[in-house]
């Protein structure tokens, strides 16, 4: 693998700026979100979105929000809110859950500047690299988001006066929630974050790009997909799927990890077409062979995007691709989701950004052996392309 021309990588002090950008902008729209739930419970909101439409939105905002869910009023057994005196447990269940919010909204910020740093140093979105760049940084918006929900869901858990009760399948019911949202506005800081980088690449001279031969690319992408499918085909099989939630049983705080299991396991879900049309069976699976396609493709094209090749590259590109391509599945199920649209757009929605916790486990395994197999296949290649000069060197 060589670099297509001379240059030096983007600065860490060019490319932390729109990481930085994109960080407060997503943690600030996130906040803004959550802020706007008492607005939907106005008379004339409702008028205006219908009943439905208002509880939906209400249900995808109030992960964000700092006023108490009914659930934490109830554990808390007060009617108070956050910032009120809190001399009782219940107040200081308030107090837990205020603390659960900020948590959630720091750990979004410290999560995403990272990975946005690391896509704009190595994936600089200039010389045609502006979509693959845009898409990457919002793809890892919605894992920073759902990373953040992760770290703050046991405080959040506790809030609620009953943490130590089934506290695992708890803990999978609160990482899948607040996710709807997550994709708007991480779509919003992505666009932001990009342009911020397209600024501030300027002047810092010709970026490099790899050229990675096709043969050795393809054959990564095709390894890197291999790991995907072990998810998606093999694990997500109905029987296998089941035993998996059967298999552990734990004890105490670990009781019933199924579910957690799934979720950071599985990518999906099929079983055989008994009783079911073939055609909409073939039709249902064309989303989990669209997810697989836009993996693949991606594997294929990254190497020779980045800057330079390293496994933390296409670790975190492994994963981007794999949340990608759980989006494009999903779009694609709404599009051929005939019943839903009788409920809207907002119905039709609300499968959006689910299985991220299973796209960062495999993507991130992907990622790591698609690296490995492109520099084993690239050493041979360039090994095997020096034999025959070391036998039969050129005479003068």
């Amino acid at each position: 693998m060589r670099d297509q021309n001379g240059g030096q990588h983007m600065a860490y002090r060019r490319a932390v700026i729109p990481a930085l950008v994109g960080g407060v902008l997503l943690t600030a729209l996130l906040w803004w979100a959550g802020a706007s739930v008492q607005a939907l419970h106005l008379q004339g909101t409702v008028d205006v979105i219908g009943g439905r439409a208002a509880a939906d939105l209400q249900q995808w905002l109030t992960p964000w929000s700092y006023d108490p869910p009914a659930s934490v009023r109830f554990g808390a057994g007060v009617s108070g809110g956050i910032g009120e005196a809190a001399g009782t447990d219940g107040g200081r269940y308030l107090d837990l859950y205020a603390t659960a919010l900020q948590i959630r909204f720091a750990a979004v910020f410290a999560f995403f500047v990272p990975g946005a740093l690391l896509l704009v140093r190595r994936l600089p979105p200039v010389h045609g690299r502006m979509p693959a760049a845009l898409l990457a940084i919002w793809a890892w918006g919605l894992v920073a988001g759902t990373l953040a929900v992760t770290v703050s869901a046991p405080w959040l858990i506790a809030s609620q006066g009953h943490g130590s009760y089934r506290f695992l399948p708890q803990l999978s019911s609160v990482i899948s929630s607040g996710r709807q949202i997550l994709v708007v506005t991480a779509l919003v800081a992505a666009v932001v974050t990009v342009f911020a980088a397209r600024v501030t690449a300027k002047g810092a001279g010709p970026l490099p790009q790899e050229i990675v031969p096709a043969r050795a690319a393809r054959l990564a992408a095709s390894a890197g997909t291999a790991v995907i499918a072990l998810s998606l085909v093999v694990l997500s099989y109905q029987s296998v799927a089941a035993a998996l939630q059967t298999a552990f049983t734990g004890g105490g705080l670990l009781a019933e990890p199924g579910d957690l299991l799934r979720q950071w396991l599985l990518l999906g879900a099929w079983a055989s077409p008994a009783g079911t049309p073939l055609g909409d069976w073939l039709l249902y699976r064309a989303a989990d062979v669209l997810l697989l396609a836009v993996v693949w493709w991606s594997l294929r094209r990254l190497p020779g995007l980045l800057t330079r090749v390293t496994v933390p590259a296409m670790a975190v590109g492994a994963v981007c691709a794999t949340v990608l391509g759980l989006l494009a599945s999903q779009v694609l199920r709404v599009a051929t989701d005939g019943a839903g649209m009788r409920w809207g757009l907002i119905y039709l929605s609300a499968s959006l950004g689910g299985g991220v916790p299973a796209a960062l486990t495999w993507g991130l395994a992907a990622g790591v052996m698609a690296a490995v197999t492109l520099r084993v296949a690239v050493q041979r290649m360039e090994a095997a392309d020096a034999t025959p000069a070391v036998q039969d060197p050129a005479r003068p």
